[in-house]
């Protein structure tokens, strides 16, 4: 007998090689019937999985959230099996889970096209109404390969050739059709749901090799319930309406072309917001930062010292100069703070310090993972360096919180989660100085928990030279961002032999603290226009109003309104063209300038103003210097508003 054990602590005997679905119908029917699947010591299983050893085990509704992964699995084996009733001869080759749904790829002599997809989707909802029985099946790898070849099914050929003979497989079964996989798999079709949709078709080199053949790929979504699928749809309408790169032309900030793959050429008022978000950090970090500034182009000596050229060279912009020395563009900031850490000598009395730099970093993206300010090749990091000693981490990471969430709720976010990331496999420095790395990462995360943060763990996601924490914030319609990083580093100070006199004359390696707020200026930009929808804070607006004149008797006053404004520091535009005041209106809401000062003759006459805000149809009506004075206190940045 072997004994299976509950979530709950109990525990029951059962013969070897009971099934997780007989173990279900043992306990209660209802339990057999509401269950999709198991895990078996914490892995996800089939039910029909058998146990022949004492285990652990939990039953697994189709509402629990673990389930939803299952759910859009099953989804891509229906959208093959509906492809192929409805195009015999195209061939299946891979269907994943990805985030926020699945894919399918498929070869034809005929790509796929939108067009297609109402028929899928339709065929995919008579399988799932056939409540086909999905059945696991092991089969040789020989018994597999006459198979698939005897169908003419090429790619899966090619797949199973790559598995070690001997091996055995697993194949799922749902009526008629069948597939390699690795599972697990829900017990019917049925248990899918309605819930899902086909959203787009693309191209995709078979293997991501562009010398093999080019499939079509086919995306769908797929969740628990319906008012799921219909919040994510809604999620992505929004995120359509508030692409920074569309937002970006309506506004006139920013543009991209081809002669500078992922890097942005800067408009004037693109340019205007970027310095905002300079200015804003600069005067935030000045009190606790020395700002400093380190060369573009570095050495390659400087890259294997640090590590970079022997883990993160595919990454790297490389050249080589006439006398053969070979140079790199900086994909990071880190090695040239050591090396201004290590000019001059240094004491115990003189850490924690901090060192900051609106560093210009280049990083190889491949082309095809660009995309607009989100991702780039060409960025500016708001990154500092902190070298401290060991006793001094839990404080410096503590300080570098409180002014991360501080800044956040500045920009209008306050849904935050900061999750630790540990060792990845690909690495430098010993387990040792690991092991004291991530512990002192996890003893600050366990703090921030306490003070009822959100927090969690992701395993294997560190930097190759030291654990972090990432702070994560969410925007107006639910993404989350990764931006802000705590790093602490044991290695790149000991690998370049920065060191400092303890407080017994003997030499110390210090610790170094990698820290940044926004991340990446460009993106942190991009999430910005975003959040807001282009409706930027009066404070962030780099065009913060247009006076407009409804006549031109009212020219002369609007040129008075205009010079009081800049003067007092708002950035003006003005608007004194013979155009309807409705156009105007039109055309300066869509380049989303906050505020409009409308004048005319009766306010030229009366000294008073008309203020319509965007995205608003009404006016109010004040007198001129009042509304100035408004408009500068409005306009003053939260880190410069006089404290009450």
């Amino acid at each position: 007998m072997i004994s299976v054990t509950f979530p709950d602590g109990a525990s029951r005997q059962f013969e070897p090689g009971v099934t997780g679905l007989d173990i279900a119908k043992n306990i209660s029917p209802s339990l057999a019937k509401r269950s999709v699947a198991m895990t078996i010591d914490g892995s996800l299983s089939d039910l029909a999985s058998r146990l022949d050893r004492d285990a652990k085990i939990e039953f697994v509704s189709r509402e629990d959230p673990r389930a939803l992964e299952l759910i859009r699995h099953d989804a891509a084996h229906v959208l093959a099996e509906a492809v192929q009733e409805l195009f015999p001869g195209a061939q299946v080759t891979i269907g994943p889970v990805i985030e926020n749904g699945f894919y399918y790829d498929f070869y034809r002599e005929t790509p796929f096209t939108p067009d297609d997809l109402p028929a899928i989707e339709k065929k995919m909802r008579e399988i799932v109404a056939r409540d086909e029985p999905i059945v696991k099946e092991v089969w040789t790898r020989e018994q597999a390969t006459a198979f698939f070849h005897a169908k003419g099914e090429s790619f899966k050929g090619e797949l199973i050739e790559a598995i070690p003979a001997g091996e055995n497989l697993n194949i799922y079964k749902q009526g008629h059709w069948l597939d390699l996989c690795r599972g697990p798999h829900m017990p019917s079709t049925a248990k899918i749901g309605g819930a899902f949709k086909l959203m787009k078709v693309a191209g995709a080199y078979w293997r991501g090799d562009h010398t093999k053949p080019m499939l079509s790929r086919i995306y769908g979504t797929a969740f628990a319930r319906q008012e799921d699928l219909d919040a994510y749809l809604h999620q992505l309408e929004e995120a359509e309406r508030r692409d920074h790169r569309r937002l970006g032309r309506e506004m006139d900030l920013f543009h991209f072309q081809e002669e500078g793959p992922g890097a942005i050429f800067w408009h004037a008022k693109g340019w205007t917001l970027f310095q905002k978000l300079v200015a804003y950090m600069r005067r935030r970090q000045a009190l606790h930062y020395n700002e400093v500034n380190t060369p573009q182009v570095l050495d390659r000596a400087l890259w294997e010292t640090s590590g970079h050229w022997q883990t993160y060279r595919e990454n790297m912009f490389l050249t080589k100069t006439e006398d053969e020395r070979v140079f790199a563009l900086k994909p990071m900031n880190c090695p040239g703070h050591v090396l201004i850490f290590k000019n001059g000598l240094k004491s115990y009395r003189d850490l924690p310090v901090r060192i900051a730099e609106f560093g210009v970093v280049h990083r190889y993206e491949p082309s095809g993972a660009l995309h607009g300010m989100m991702r780039v090749r060409a960025f500016t990091q708001d990154d500092a360096h902190i070298f401290c000693s060991e006793d001094q981490i839990m404080d410096e990471a503590l300080k570098i919180n409180d002014m991360i969430l501080s800044i956040y709720g500045d920009f209008g976010f306050s849904d935050v989660v900061v999750k630790l990331s540990t060792r990845p496999e690909k690495r430098v420095g010993s387990d040792e100085a690991w092991d004291k790395a991530e512990a002192a990462l996890q003893k600050v995360l366990d703090e921030l928990a306490r003070r009822g943060l959100k927090t969690s763990v992701q395993p294997g996601e560190g930097a190759f030279y030291g654990p972090k924490l990432e702070y994560t914030l969410r925007d107006a319609i639910g993404r989350e961002w990764q931006c802000g990083t705590t790093q602490v580093d044991f290695n790149l100070p000991s690998r370049f032999g920065a060191f400092y006199i303890g407080a017994d004359s003997e030499k110390k390696t210090p610790v170094m603290v990698h820290r940044a707020m926004f991340g990446s200026l460009e993106r942190f930009t991009g999430i910005l226009v975003e959040h807001y929808a282009g409706h930027l804070p009066l404070w962030l607006s780099p065009l913060q109003i247009a006076v407009c004149t409804i006549t031109q008797e009212a020219d002369d006053y609007a040129l008075e309104i205009a010079s009081a404004a800049r003067k007092l520091g708002l950035l003006v535009e003005l608007d004194l063209r013979n155009e309807k005041i409705t156009y105007k209106v039109r055309e300066h809401s869509l380049a989303k300038i906050p505020v409009l000062l409308v004048a005319g003759k009766k306010e030229a006459a009366e000294r008073t103003i008309s203020i319509r805000r965007l995205g608003s149809q009404a006016q109010t009506s004040m007198a001129l210097d009042e509304a100035l004075a408004a408009l500068i206190a409005e306009a003053t940045p939260p880190d410069l508003k006089p404290l009450h």
